[in-house]
C-alpha cells in the first residue's frame, strides 16, 4: 500500500482504474464490475457489499474507505433549498477542504437538469456574478464534478422516479475552460455508456470568452454543446460586464467561434443574461444581429437573478429583445427566471451562506 496522500476514486477513468488494480495483482477484467458498482449502481453505499467476486472485494476493503488509498468523493450537503414550485433544487455542498460548491436541479417541460460547478469561486471577474464578486479559490479535481452529477442523480431518482437526468450543463461555480483538462476527464465519465452514460450531445460547456479553450473544444471528438456566455455586442459593452474581455477581446472571441463552427459544423449556443439598464435595449439587440451575422447561432436571453448592484431586465424588454433576433433569422429563446427564491442565480447561495 502507497503512502501518499489519499485519492479520489472518482477521480481515475476506467484505465487508470484498471492499472490500479493490475498493480496490486488484481486481474483487470474485475475493473468492468467496479466501474459499474461506481457509476451504474450509485445507491450501494457499501462497494464490498456489492457483490464482487473474492479479488476484488479484498481489493476494494483494503484500498476504498476512510483511512486508505483511496476514498469515493461525497461532498457533505451544507443546505438545500427547494423553490415555491418544486422544479428547482440548489445544493451548497461543502467539500473535503472545507470549500463551498453550488449545484442546482431543474425540471424543465419533463426534462431534468441539472447545473454542476467546474470551480470553487471564478477567476473570470463578471461584474454581474455572485461567483465573480467573490473571486477564485481553486479548481475543482474531476471527481468532484461528477460527484455532483451523481448527487443529482439520486435526488432526481428520489424526487421523479420515473424520470432520468439526461441533461447537463457546466453553467455553475466557475469557468469550465478555465479547468479545462478536470472538466474533461469528468465528462469523459459522464458521457460514457458504461459510466454515467449522459449522451454528450446533451452536455452544454458554458464558458465566458476563454479563447483558447474554445479553440482546444473544436478538436475534441464528442459533441458537447459549445455555450458562449456573451453579453455585450461591442467590445466596451462587453468589457463593462466581463472583465476578461480585456484579455480576449470580442473581435477574438468572434474569430474563435467562427473557427469552431467551421471545424466542428456545429451551433453555438449565445447566452445574454439581460442586466436592466445595461445590455436590454432593441438598439442593443441590433448590434448583437450584426455581430452574429453568418454563425449557426442560439441565443438564450437569461434574466439576471438580482445581485449586488445589478437587477434583472423586465420582462418586457427582454421580449421585445428576442423580437429584434427573430425577425432577423437568429433562433431566440427567452428563459423563465428560475429559482429565485431559493438564491439560484450562480453563487448566490453560498455568497449568503458565507457572507462573501
Amino acid at each position: 500500500m502507497s503512502d501518499s496522500a489519499p485519492r479520489s476514486i472518482h477521480d481515475l477513468g476506467p484505465a487508470a482504474l484498471r492499472q490500479e488494480l493490475l498493480a496490486d495483482g488484481v486481474a483487470g477484467a474485475h475493473a468492468k464490475p467496479f466501474w459499474r458498482a461506481l457509476y451504474r449502481e450509485p445507491e450501494a453505499a457499501d462497494l464490498a457489499a456489492a457483490g464482487f467476486p473474492g479479488p476484488l472485494r479484498r481489493w476494494v476493503e483494503s484500498n476504498v474507505g476512510p483511512g486508505k488509498r483511496f476514498y469515493p468523493d461525497a461532498p457533505e450537503v451544507a443546505d438545500e433549498s427547494v423553490s415555491s414550485d418544486g422544479l428547482t433544487r440548489k445544493f451548497l455542498l461543502r467539500l473535503r477542504d472545507g470549500e463551498m460548491i453550488e449545484t442546482v436541479l431543474m425540471r424543465y417541460d419533463g426534462r431534468l437538469t441539472a447545473c454542476v460547478s467546474t470551480q470553487a469561486g471564478c477567476a473570470m471577474g463578471c461584474v454581474f456574478c455572485a461567483t465573480g464578486q467573490m473571486g477564485f479559490r481553486r479548481h475543482l479535481r474531476p471527481g468532484e464534478i461528477i460527484a455532483q452529477v451523481l448527487l443529482a442523480r439520486r435526488v432526481f431518482r428520489r424526487v421523479f422516479p420515473n424520470q432520468r437526468l439526461r441533461n447537463l450543463v457546466l453553467m455553475g461555480m466557475g469557468e469550465p475552460l478555465h479547468n479545462y483538462d478536470a472538466v474533461m476527464a469528468a465528462l469523459d465519465t459522464v458521457s460514457d455508456t458504461a459510466g454515467i452514460g449522459i449522451g454528450p450531445s446533451k452536455i452544454s460547456i458554458s464558458t465566458v470568452g476563454v479563447v483558447p479553450g474554445i479553440l482546444r473544444l473544436a478538436t475534441e471528438p464528442k459533441p458537447y454543446r459549445l455555450a458562449v456566455s456573451l453579453h455585450g455586442a461591442t467590445q466596451s459593452e462587453r468589457h463593462a460586464l466581463v472583465p476578461v474581455a480585456g484579455k480576449w477581446t470580442l473581435s477574438e472571441l468572434m474569430d474563435a467561434c467562427r473557427h469552431y463552427g467551421a471545424s466542428t459544423g456545429r451551433r453555438i449556443f449565445f447566452e445574454w443574461t439581460l442586466v436592466a439598464g445595461r445590455n436590454d435595449s432593441a438598439e442593443t439587440a441590433e448590434r448583437l444581429v450584426e455581430l452574429l451575422r453568418g454563425i449557426d447561432a442560439h441565443v438564450n436571453l437569461i434574466p439576471l437573478n438580482p445581485t449586488h448592484g445589478f437587477a434583472g431586465a423586465a420582462s418586457r424588454a427582454g421580449f421585445a429583445f428576442q423580437q429584434v433576433l427573430r425577425a432577423a433569422g437568429i433562433p431566440a429563446t427567452l428563459r423563465q427566471r428560475r429559482g429565485i427564491d431559493v438564491a439560484a442565480g450562480c453563487g448566490q447561495l453560498r455568497q449568503r451562506a458565507v457572507g462573501g
